[in-house]
């Protein structure tokens, strides 16, 4: 049995159910809406419609009626970028630029450095006269160094004390200025070259006895290297300021194997390896002056001692008692010498005062062992004090010829001058100890 209010009322409920399950989507689908993006790249199709949107809605709001309409409902809706109706409370996405160039509501905007001008030009506070351009000057002037000593003749001790006035330059014959002087006492860089060959045991003592010599004088900076040479040349030890590692170099030294000697090979190898080193250098040449195997001849030693700087030899000729012994009427270890072998031997000896000489050196031919200590402290004496010049050549041109210069010494008179002894009151004779002069540079070296 149906009741007619109970069927009104059905209906009701009917459609209100209804109406609920259609409300129900909508309100969740705008709770859950996705956030909003950035509009996809749009067809050439798509784009002309939006421009036409866009035209129709600006000619919307133009109109007083519409504008008037529109007033009332401003704060329920906006209008989106693409002209389209968005809802209240909508955010527009920021600019593209997020860390992989995404896009949404939290992409990160990029971020517009200020533009930085750029600084202004160097203010030049020296300007030049109208018509006359910046100019340089480049100097490029040769500068001569010479290590001089001052030696007594007779006692060969070094002569202290002197100034700068009391030093005369020339070279080639023209008066030099001194712009540098100094007298000073510094360590030495020494190279032992020695003889060690089978010529006699006598040679082979006097140069043991010499090397030992001068190695029981270093001083804890110095530094020296030990080189021997017979048929071939050998280096034992390079430079080292150990004096125990010196001594255990000559103390290898046991039997010689070679009779034959290379000495002019052995200097030119000694001194090519000495332009590398820089600063003053000494040869310590204790030979016999004997060459017979060398395939360089005595010119072009001759001609690398000129080229090398700062090289200074000091020689010292071995044999000579046992030379004498020989002259004397055939006693000693040659039993006799031929004339052909006096010459051979005056002739050694000859080119080892020219070594000496050429570099501001000095040469010694002792007799005795006993002369030994008294030849090298003459020699420390001589390379550890001594005066420093230095000019700068009024001849400026670069054409690699050969200088000579002469160094004098004068009073305050510009007179030679004159050394008293203070105990006898006489004039004592000293020497002058330079090297005769140098090689001028190339134009390019």
């Amino acid at each position: 049995m149906e009741y007619p209010g109970r069927s009104a009322l059905g209906s009701a409920l009917d459609l209100a159910v209804l109406a609920g399950l259609m409300f129900l989507p909508l309100t969740m689908r705008a709770q859950y809406d996705a956030p909003a993006t950035a509009p996809a790249a749009q067809t050439k199709p798509a784009k002309e419609k939006a421009k036409k949107t866009q035209k129709k809605a600006a000619g919307e709001s133009t109109s007083p009626a519409r504008a008037t309409a529109g007033s009332g409902s401003a704060s329920q809706s906006t209008t989106g970028a693409s002209g389209a109706q968005q809802p209240a409370g909508y955010q527009a996405a920021p600019e593209l630029g997020g860390p992989n160039a995404d896009s949404g509501a939290i992409a990160i905007p990029k971020v517009v450095k200020p533009a930085v001008a750029p600084p202004p030009p160097p203010v030049n506070r020296f300007k030049n006269p109208p018509g006359l351009s910046h100019l340089s000057l480049s100097v490029n002037a040769p500068l001569v160094d010479l290590d001089v000593g001052v030696l007594l003749e007779k006692t060969h001790q070094f002569v202290p004390n002197l100034q700068k006035d009391n030093f005369e330059v020339f070279e080639n014959g023209v008066r030099q200025n001194i712009t540098h002087f100094a007298q000073i006492k510094a360590p030495i860089t020494a190279v032992l070259l020695l003889e060690f060959a089978q010529t006699n045991y006598d040679f082979i003592y006097d140069m043991q006895n010499a090397a030992y010599t001068f190695t029981e004088q270093m001083q804890p900076h110095d530094e020296v290297a030990v080189v021997t040479y017979a048929m071939q040349t050998n280096i034992l030890t390079d430079f080292t300021s150990n004096k125990q590692r010196v001594y255990e170099a000559l103390n290898s030294l046991v039997m010689p194997t070679w009779s034959e000697t290379d000495m002019f090979d052995a200097l030119y190898m000694t001194l090519d390896r000495l332009t590398r080193v820089k600063g003053r250098k000494y040869i310590i040449l204790v030979s016999s002056g004997l060459n017979s195997f060398s395939k360089l001849t005595l010119d072009q030693v001759l001609e690398k001692i000129r080229e090398t700087p700062d090289v200074t030899i000091f020689s010292i000729s071995t044999g000579h008692y046992a030379r004498i012994m020989a002259e004397s009427g055939g006693f000693g270890p040659f039993g006799g010498m031929s004339p052909m072998q006096h010459i051979t031997f005056l002739q050694g000896d000859n080119e080892l005062r020219t070594f000496a000489r050429m570099t501001g050196g000095e040469y010694f031919a002792p007799r005795f062992e006993t002369e030994m200590p008294d030849i090298f402290r003459q020699i420390n004496d001589a390379i550890r004090n001594k005066y420093e010049l230095s000019y700068t050549p009024t001849d400026q041109k670069r054409d690699g010829t050969y200088r000579h210069i002469q160094v004098r010494l004068v009073n305050d008179e510009g007179q030679p001058l004159v050394i008293v002894d203070k105990k006898h009151h006489r004039p004592l004779k000293y020497e002058v100890i330079a090297k005769p002069g140098y090689r001028a540079p190339l134009p390019v070296q």
